[in-house]
């Protein structure tokens, strides 16, 4: 065997061994796998490593859950004012998603008309009103807003529940305790139903 036959044979058994240990089988049928999966991260982990300070959590919706992140905000001077606390709180979840936000895939909900208020004549004293009614909101805008209010340590949030109502002169607008749970959370298309009695 001559010196260029051996050099073709040992290239094709190189070929061959190289195809092999790839470990797919050749088809002649051809695949369309479709295009490659996406999917929100979730991560809104800021690139820039300055210091910031301590901030407060917001619920945004990223992909088909709600999730939390931290935000640096100015809340009043007056920690006892838990109507301007639930003023700042709903104005960040009214104001569009910061860059690292966006590119994590969060959004919000909540209508940039809406307003928050005290209680009136009659409300427990944790209630906090809407401008619009519970029911009236879209199920991801009301689980953001539960979820905010109820984790704002500064609303005297225990983590899990708030009081909230609709306008004081709308029929069927009196406070109401809502919960936020992993279950509206997790599947925040299901309006959240109000706990205990009306």
């Amino acid at each position: 065997m001559t010196g260029t036959r051996m050099s073709l044979v040992a290239c094709a058994l190189a070929l061959a061994a190289t195809a092999a240990g790839c470990g797919i089988r050749a088809t002649d049928v051809p695949v369309d796998a479709g295009p490659a999966p996406t999917r929100a991260i979730c991560d809104a982990a800021s690139e820039d490593e300055t210091p910031e300070p301590e901030g407060i959590e917001v619920y945004l919706l990223c992909g088909s859950h709600v999730e939390s992140v931290e935000r640096p905000v100015a809340l009043p001077a007056q920690s006892d004012d838990r109507v301007a606390i639930a003023k700042a709180l709903l104005a960040e979840l009214q104001t569009d998603p910061e860059r690292d936000e966006q590119a994590a895939g969060f959004t919000s909900e909540v209508p940039a008309t809406l307003e928050v208020s005290g209680p009136t004549a009659g409300d427990p004293e944790p209630a906090l009103r809407l401008s619009e009614g519970p029911n009236e909101l879209t199920a991801v805008a009301l689980v953001q807003i539960i979820c905010t209010f109820a984790n704002s340590e500064h609303l005297g949030g225990n983590g899990q529940t708030v009081m909230l109502g609709g306008p004081s002169a709308a029929p069927g607008s009196q406070p109401r305790m809502y919960a936020c749970t992993t279950a509206v959370r997790t599947s925040p298309e299901a309006a959240p139903a109000p706990i205990g009695p009306p």
